[in-house]
């Protein structure tokens, strides 16, 4: 998810706290452990300061959105709250748990998927079944929100009220997910799925030898064809690898890409982010007086 609604996931998380017992110290340190663990693990964002190997692709949700890091951030985000407002309460810690969790959780269900499992895994586990700007979900804090400060019901039944419409929400989307991408299995040598911006309404991408097709998919509806690519799968990619290590991790990182070989260019790129004739996740270098065709392709 994009930083705005990790943000409100931690501002929700907080005002489905019952506080009416807490005193002041113990409600700024639960405000903090809520934000700072919805925020903390974007913070392998730094690695782009220091990449000189053009693997920041790979380090961005990666190790600090494992599952397995979890406990350590919210015992460190415990240790912080101590440190700061002298208050020690066993729930920061559990609040901490619950923020990080949902936010390396909820990322699982974009289309850029996380390395949930790492270290013993590097692999991008991804759903795509919500968009990363789920505008869903905003309107759904937001209703939470104006409805909290009616003052008619308790704020933190609200909160929990809001939490529960999310969690539905995205179940709603992946079942749906899960249909359409069924659907078409064995049509592919490989297929994945990304959610469009409008809910229930997917984009569906398979790659069939050197063809692939991006699909407008519902689970009302027929698949669509939008797109049909030309991916150049005989191309040499070594001299793109050396030349723009960018590209090497952007073919590691993809579930597959597009391969272009043309009199300009030799790159690749990723279909799901495919938009207007260009994806934004496009490697490539430029050709200096023309290059041979020959060599293998995926390595």
């Amino acid at each position: 998810m994009d930083t705005i609604t990790h943000t409100w996931f931690g501002l929700t998380i907080y005002g489905a706290l019952n506080k009416e017992e807490m005193d002041a110290r113990l409600k700024k340190a639960m405000f903090a452990t809520s934000l700072v663990g919805s925020q903390i693990p974007d913070i392998d964002v730094i690695s782009r300061y220091w990449d000189t190997e053009g693997m920041y692709q790979m380090w961005h949700r990666g190790l600090t959105h494992s599952v397995f890091l979890v406990p350590v951030w919210a015992l460190l985000i415990a240790g912080l709250c101590f440190l700061l407002f002298r208050t020690r309460d066993r729930r920061i810690f559990w609040v901490g748990l619950l923020a990080v969790f949902i936010h390396v959780t909820s990322d699982l269900f974009n289309a850029w998927g996380t390395g949930y499992l790492e270290p013993f895994s590097d692999v991008r586990i991804t759903f795509g079944t919500v968009p990363i700007v789920d505008l869903t979900v905003w309107t759904i804090i937001l209703a939470g929100f104006v409805l909290a400060r009616l003052r008619k019901f308790k704020p933190h039944l609200v909160y929990k009220t809001v939490g529960i419409l999310i969690a539905a929400h995205f179940l709603i989307q992946s079942v749906q997910g899960y249909m359409i991408y069924k659907s078409v299995q064995g049509r592919y040598d490989e297929q994945t799925l990304a959610a469009s911006f409008v809910p229930w309404n997917f984009q569906l991408i398979g790659k069939k030898g050197d063809k692939v097709e991006i699909l407008a998919a519902t689970v009302w509806s027929e698949p669509r064809l939008v797109h049909q690519l030309t991916s150049r799968e005989s191309a040499d990619l070594n001299l793109l690898f050396a030349e723009n290590p960018k590209a090497k991790t952007l073919y590691r990182w993809a579930p597959f890409v597009v391969v272009v070989d043309n009199e300009q260019k030799l790159g690749i790129f990723d279909p799901r982010f495919y938009r207007d004739g260009e994806s934004f996740l496009f490697e490539y270098i430029e050709k200096r007086g023309g290059m041979p065709e020959t060599g293998s392709p995926k390595s």
